[in-house]
This record gives C-alpha cells, sequence and structure tokens, in this order.
C-alpha cells in the first residue's frame, strides 16, 4: 500500500469522526428538556410531548438509513449522500428554531427532518470505514461512531458553560443560555453549524479501489473465513436467517434502555434528588446536566472504541452478551443510587458506556456475518432496531415519569437487558442460501 493511500485511509476516519460529531446532536436533547417543560417558560410540554418529539427523531433516523440511505450510497457514494444529509438535518433544526413555541413545528423540523438527515449522514462514515479497515473491524467502527457520543457532550455545554462539578473550564461564561439565548435561537445556530461541518467532513467519505486491501492483510482461511465479511448477503437473504433476528432483538433492547436513560435523565435526575435526595431545584439540574453532558457523553464515546478493540478480541457473541449483561445490571440499579449525585454520575457513565457499545459490536457483527462490502445495505435494515428502542424507550420513560412511578421505566428495562443478554449466546455465523 503506498503512502498515499495511508493517508487516504486516515482521513477517511478523520472525516467520520467530524461528521459523526454533529450527527450525535441528537443525544444532546436533555439540554433543552428542562426549558421546554418549564411552568415559567414559553413552551409549557409535556415529559412525553418532549419525548416524542425526540423519539419520532430516532425512528426517523432509522427508517430514512434504510429506506434511503443504504441503497443511495451504494449507488452514489457516500460523499454525497453525506452532504444531503447535514443539510437536511441543519435545514431541520432551523426549522425547529423559527417555529418558536410550537409543538408541532419543533416535532417536524427536529423530530423529522432532523432525523432523517441523521438517518443519511450515519451509515455513510461506517460503510466507508468498513472497506477501508477490513483488518480492524470492530476498532474502526468504534472511532467511526465516536464521535456520534462524544456530539452530545459539545452541543450540551455549549448551552450551560463547560462546568464540571467543581471544575470550570470556561469561567465568567455560562454557555447560550447564560448569553441570553433561547432554545429557539439554539436550534438555528446548530442548524447552520451542523449542515457546514458535515458537508466539510463528507469531503472525506470516498471508496477504496475496487478490490484494494491493506498492506500485508490476507484474507481469513477456513473456520475464520466464516465470519470474516467476505460472503456478502443481499438483504433478503440476511433478514432470512435467525442471525438476523437475534442482532435485531438484541439491539433493540440494547437502544431502548439506552435512548430511555438519554431522553429522560434530566427529567428523572431532577425529580429524584429533590424527591428522595434533599438536594435544592438549582443543584439538580446542575448535577444532571453533568451527568449527561460529561459522565454520558463521554462514556458514551468511549466505549464504542473500547467495546469495538475488545470485541475484535473477545468475539462479537461475547462481547454483546458481557454489555447486556452489564446493562441489566445497570439499568435496574439506576434508579435505586439515581436520588444521589455520585449515583446518578456512577450510573449514567455505565449505562453510556454499554449504550455506546452497541454502536461499535452490532455493525461490526453484520459485517462479519452478512458482507464487509455490504454492509453499507444490510446494517441500516439491523439498525431498523434501534428506530423501535427509540419509539418505545423515550416514551416509556416520558409516560412513567408523567405518572410519577420512574421505577417501571427503569426495572422493566433491565429485565429485557437480561433475556437480550440470553439470545446473543446463540449468535454463530450463518451459512448463505441461495434465494
Amino acid at each position: 500500500m503506498s503512502e498515499k493511500k495511508t493517508m487516504n485511509r486516515n482521513f477517511v476516519v478523520f472525516g467520520a469522526i467530524l461528521i459523526q460529531l454533529c450527527l450525535g446532536a441528537i443525544y444532546a436533547w436533555s439540554a433543552f428538556t428542562g426549558k421546554l417543560t418549564a411552568a415559567d417558560g414559553a413552551f409549557h410540554l409535556s415529559k412525553t410531548q418532549t419525548q416524542i418529539i425526540f423519539s419520532l427523531g430516532l425512528a426517523s433516523f432509522a427508517v430514512v438509513m434504510a429506506l434511503i440511505a443504504g441503497k443511495w450510497q451504494a449507488k452514489v457514494g457516500p460523499r454525497v449522500v453525506a452532504i444531503t444529509g447535514g443539510i437536511v438535518m441543519g435545514l431541520g433544526y432551523v426549522i425547529g428554531g423559527l417555529s418558536g413555541s410550537n409543538f408541532w413545528g419543533i416535532l417536524i423540523g427536529v423530530g423529522l427532518l432532523g432525523g432523517a438527515g441523521i438517518g443519511l449522514g450515519y451509515v455513510c462514515p461506517i460503510a466507508t470505514c468498513v472497506k477501508w479497515f477490513p483488518d480492524k473491524k470492530g476498532l474502526i467502527t468504534g472511532l467511526a461512531v465516536a464521535g456520534f457520543g462524544f456530539g452530545a457532550l459539545i452541543w450540551i455545554k455549549l448551552t450551560s458553560g463547560f462546568v464540571f462539578g467543581p471544575v470550570d473550564l470556561s469561567p465568567g461564561w455560562k454557555g447560550l443560555y447564560g448569553a441570553g439565548w433561547t432554545v429557539s435561537n439554539v436550534f438555528i445556530l446548530y442548524g447552520v453549524l451542523f449542515a457546514v461541518l458535515v458537508g466539510l467532513g463528507s469531503i472525506a467519505m470516498v471508496n477504496p479501489p475496487e478490490g484494494w486491501k491493506p498492506k500485508g492483510w490476507t484474507l481469513p482461511t477456513g473456520t475464520a473465513a466464516s465470519s470474516s465479511g467476505e460472503k456478502s448477503f443481499t438483504v433478503s437473504q440476511m433478514v432470512r436467517t435467525k442471525q438476523y433476528w437475534s442482532l435485531f432483538i438484541t439491539f433493540m433492547v440494547g437502544a431502548t434502555a439506552g435512548l430511555m436513560v438519554i431522553g429522560v435523565i434530566g427529567l428523572f435526575g431532577k425529580d429524584a434528588l429533590t424527591t428522595r435526595g434533599g438536594i435544592d431545584a438549582t443543584n439538580a439540574i446542575v448535577i444532571t446536566g453533568t451527568a449527561m453532558g460529561l459522565f454520558y457523553a463521554l462514556m458514551n464515546g468511549l466505549g464504542r472504541i473500547i467495546w469495538g478493540s475488545l470485541s475484535d478480541k473477545l468475539g462479537r457473541k461475547n462481547s454483546i452478551v458481557i454489555m447486556s449483561l452489564l446493562q441489566g445490571v445497570m439499568m435496574i440499579v439506576f434508579y435505586f443510587i439515581g436520588s444521589m449525585e455520585w449515583g446518578l454520575y456512577l450510573g449514567a457513565a455505565i449505562i453510556g458506556f454499554n449504550f455506546g457499545g452497541n454502536f461499535a459490536l452490532f455493525p461490526a457483527a453484520t459485517a462479519d456475518f452478512f458482507g464487509n462490502k455490504s454492509v453499507g445495505t444490510n446494517y441500516p435494515w439491523v439498525f431498523m432496531a434501534y428506530g423501535v428502542g427509540g419509539i418505545v424507550g423515550p416514551i416509556l420513560g416520558g409516560a412513567m415519569g408523567d405518572a410519577k412511578v420512574w421505577m417501571w421505566a427503569f426495572i422493566p428495562a433491565g429485565i429485557a437487558c437480561f433475556i437480550a443478554a440470553a439470545i446473543a449466546m446463540s449468535l454463530k455465523p450463518p451459512k448463505m442460501k441461495v434465494a
């Protein structure tokens, strides 16, 4: 492999991370929920309404990725699709901002269009990186989507200032809200930034030449070849395998748990800290912002890299089983320790770490089982599980929050994670059947 090709390979990773930093803004939703539900604010939305917006964004993300982005990027290349995604996402946030306090305007703008833009852009870095790095699929998919997790930290802290507990990295500046910006103003600013930055990252989204391989790397043979990703399944072949449905259900459960916490951590944390923890509302808001903006977001990003790297050594199945079991324990424990500051931080960190792992393990498993070259068209259909989880998790959390029975959001999610771990134990490479 020439020096030029080495440079191209590494440049693709940089572009992928830049794109994902912007797309990960959907995980910054907790930065807006408090303002949108405030009794003395301009919006007066219910907890459930905020989660409907969030859920529509997640569902739109998954559906557009499966029905449009996967096939389109295979035809025209990843760059065009990624650029379009940035424009659609940016436009959606601008529309949400221009809608003022209108629920339907925010729902259509930030939810429907914002999610659609993410769906267009998300698969492009993954598909491109897997083709450039068939030798390090777990690690590279983790790196490619790490920005999605880290992005939430940036976009949340821009609204409130870069304060992490006793550490203030922006002394004297209390974020955009502190400077007098409204939620609508922030939506518009973010929309413009998303369109520009995703466009820049998309420049690197170029597939390698046909037949290209990393220097010194050879195709696995024998038993290892069955999970090396060299056999390319079509979507119709893939969905007829039990492996596809095992991956789908396991991913759906992991997404339900993680997305529920993202959607309601600001609301649950404030309720738990004030009613059971005896902490005043002002400090509770700061603590929940730190829990999501630092601990969850940071560990979400690191989880993608670490779980991806571990799966290259432990195997995809073992990693998914361990991750699901750990997440099940933490979802149940989180309800009980979330009323304490340290408990909210610890729970957010571990849940975020495991949730992030989904986005390294499942695309890598899809490539292993159903083909490296076809991961761009196949993974969106595995990712539909995320869309289902994005509807079930946040709305379950919002509804239980409105009913003031948070326990019945967290305990069922934890039990479901244990069931998912049991399902994942049966995973093995599929045999290709002729249609």
